[in-house]
């Protein structure tokens, strides 16, 4: 009977024990819950460490989770989800690249993937920009591409794809690994060494380019996309219609872009392709500009004078290369010009009106118009 007495009260403080540690066990896990501890899930808004992250088109920030788990930039993709799935904003994110940080909870991923501050800007490139700044008479500087790509890649980073190494790319590169189109390769390839041998081959428009990617991906994807653009409008055929290259149809549309006016795009067009045609210099302020240290829209007779391979009063025919970016609408009007006998245009006042004529005489006349109205004032 003493053995079974003490049998039974061992049982009894086995039994005390685990129920002891049982609540020991709850208390603790009450503790982490209580104080937003998860085992699932990292603490605060991040460890410092940048990681940038690519919602892809077509994607949701669902699909986001097991990469970010994988990176640990969240613990687990089940706390993103559940994060995502309780925050009533987050079906508003959108595809694009932006910038966390390593060891967020999934709270603070979802809501820095809210902020604004966070996403990086689309690269926007406009019609008629160029690939280098340009220094407009006044003070200005005209930000060129390569500038755009910096400012959108490197944010806050210090070692990033700075402007130096685009400039590199672009001028030493194989141009074929660089997308540049087969029409356009002879060109590109004989101006090695030069960064402007690339210019007119990234066409205006908005691109998502990924911050992370090297100087060479970035010009790559940018060349590749906009060369693939270019030839959507039949630009082989239609610069065989009209008499010129490819390349040749590419440089007189970024004229286009440079020198007309909204609306005035096919007439201007036609003018280059008659001056071409009679044959006669082109003469147009745009190309001298294009090769100047500072510009406006007048230029001096000793700008004029000026050889360069780009300044049209100094040499017959087309630019060695384009001067800007040509949008759509350019390549297009040069694939179809309008019909006219027009050899000559200026614009005579500040609100864009620009005349087209067929003489000389007439052209004179008009030009004086700009003059008197101050279009034509060099302040150099």
């Amino acid at each position: 009977m003493v053995t079974t007495r003490r049998s039974a009260q061992r049982t009894r403080s086995i039994a005390v024990l685990v129920a002891s540690i049982l609540v020991i066990i709850g208390l603790i896990a009450w503790i982490a819950v209580a104080r937003g501890g998860n085992a699932g899930d990292f603490e605060g808004t991040g460890n410092g460490q940048e990681e940038i992250v690519e919602i892809a088109e077509g994607s949701t920030i669902s699909q986001l989770g097991p990469e970010l788990e994988e990176r640990g930039i969240v613990k687990t993709n089940s706390a993103f989800q559940t994060a995502a799935a309780n925050n009533p904003d987050s079906d508003s994110i959108h595809p694009g690249f932006y910038r966390l940080q390593g060891e967020m909870s999934a709270e603070s991923a979802v809501e820095a993937l809210l902020d604004p501050a966070n996403k990086i800007t689309p690269l926007k490139v406009y019609g008629g920009a160029t690939l280098m700044d340009i220094n407009v008479l006044g003070g200005q500087v005209r930000h060129g591409i390569l500038t755009m790509i910096q400012d959108v890649t490197c944010g806050t980073a210090t070692n990033c794809v700075d402007v130096e190494k685009l400039n590199k790319v672009a001028s030493d590169a194989d141009a074929a690994s660089l997308g540049v189109p087969a029409w356009a390769l002879d060109v590109v390839n004989a101006r090695k060494g030069d960064a402007k041998r690339l210019e007119g081959l990234i066409a205006p428009g908005e691109y998502i380019i990924d911050p992370g990617a090297s100087a060479e991906e970035i010009l790559t994807d940018l060349i590749t996309r906009s060369a693939k653009q270019y030839d959507a409008t039949g630009i082989v055929d239609r610069a065989k219609n009209v008499g010129l290259s490819p390349y040749e149809l590419l440089t007189a549309a970024s004229l286009v872009e440079r020198e007309a006016p909204a609306g005035e795009f096919d007439k201007v067009a036609r003018v280059i392709l008659n001056r071409l045609n009679a044959p006669m210099r082109l003469e147009f302020d745009s190309t001298v500009n294009y090769g100047l240290p500072s510009v406006e829209v007048a230029t001096t007779d000793a700008d004029r004078q000026r050889v360069t391979p780009w300044n049209t009063y100094a040499m017959d025919g087309l630019p060695q290369t384009p001067i800007a970016s040509p949008s759509i609408e350019a390549i297009e009007a040069m694939e179809n010009p309008a019909d006219g006998n027009w050899l000559f245009f200026v614009t005579v006042d500040k609100d864009g009106t620009t005349i087209f004529n067929e003489t000389f005489e007439q052209h004179l006349q008009d030009t004086q118009r700009a003059i008197n109205s101050g279009v034509l004032d060099s302040q150099r």
